[in-house]
């Protein structure tokens, strides 16, 4: 990824209804979204210019803000064309698109109902998120201090910007210590997820994931639970417990940044990457490509 910060970068965002210069998509510093967390988001690639699952982004972009009480004034439709006219206007075939919808700065204070609800589009080239010579022999995860919360204290069913506050933490803690990323229980102690990717486990030929009932359910991790099951993969969504990571073989995360990456070690536990999570990882690539030039 570039070196340049994100605010002083060349292109187009879309913002509000039109393309606006890079530079000049800006918010005020009293905007409830920077204050109060009523901000929601999406992650999203484009594979040959082509933006994969676009529309069920966007849907759940929507369905997160009316979670967190407020209506993104933009239909499915018009979401989906403005992402495309952000990826034609930068002229990248293979790109991630960041969109952002947040409460205004009308009102200061936790109560907010008039405040404008705004909308934004960018696109930037983002390879891997994680270094590509090592994704290929799996990264190092740590553990996490912090657990997602209780489903009755946060909405997790959101995409909500305040919900990854723990998970920057998190994530930093990590890197400090060597590791790729960390492994977050739930609030009952059991395994849950990274701090931006679903985690999947593989034993005696069975794949094996989290609930995601109090975290969230991700489009990537559905993607690839529906890959495992055309391929005859026998898929467990259920509890994992801490105790069972040791008796795991292969484990692998996924997300639209991470798509499919190997684990090699969690804590003091140690994966194999194998034949099961590369077939994955080849599957999740052939699928996400324009059809046309995947056929």
């Amino acid at each position: 990824m570039s070196a340049t910060p994100f605010d002083r970068r060349d292109g187009w965002i879309w913002y509000d209804g039109q393309l606006v210069p890079w530079k000049d998509a800006q918010l005020h510093v009293l905007s409830h979204g920077l204050h109060y967390g009523s901000s929601v988001f999406e992650g999203e690639r484009a594979y040959g210019g082509e933006i994969f699952k676009s529309t069920e982004h966007s849907e759940r972009l929507k369905k997160s803000a009316e979670i967190l009480d407020f209506e993104i004034p933009y239909s499915v439709a018009e979401i989906d064309a403005a992402k495309r006219l952000v990826l034609e206007k930068s002229g990248m075939k293979d790109a991630y698109l960041r969109p952002v919808a947040w409460r205004g700065s009308e009102m200061m204070g936790v109560a907010a109902q008039a405040n404008k609800i705004h909308l934004a589009i960018a696109a930037w080239e983002w390879p891997s998120y994680f270094d590509p010579a090592e994704k290929m022999k799996g990264i190092r995860i740590d553990m996490a201090e912090y657990r997602r919360p209780d489903p009755a204290t946060a909405p997790s069913a959101a995409k909500a910007a305040g919900l990854y506050m723990i998970c920057t933490i998190s994530k930093h803690k990590a890197e400090r210590k060597g590791y790729a990323d960390a492994l977050m229980l739930d609030w009952q102690g059991r395994v849950a997820e990274c701090t931006g990717a679903n985690v999947f486990f593989i034993r005696d030929g069975i794949v094996h994931t989290p609930m995601a009932d109090c975290f969230l359910d991700g489009i990537t991790r559905r993607t690839v639970i529906d890959l495992a099951k055309r391929r005859g993969f026998e898929v467990a969504e259920r509890r994992i417990m801490p105790d069972e990571l040791p008796s795991f073989n292969e484990c692998f995360i996924t997300g639209t940044a991470a798509e499919v990456t190997p684990v090699s070690e969690i804590g003091p536990h140690k994966y194999q990457p194998g034949n099961m999570t590369k077939v994955l990882m080849d599957d999740y690539s052939a699928e996400v490509q324009p059809k046309s030039k995947a056929a």
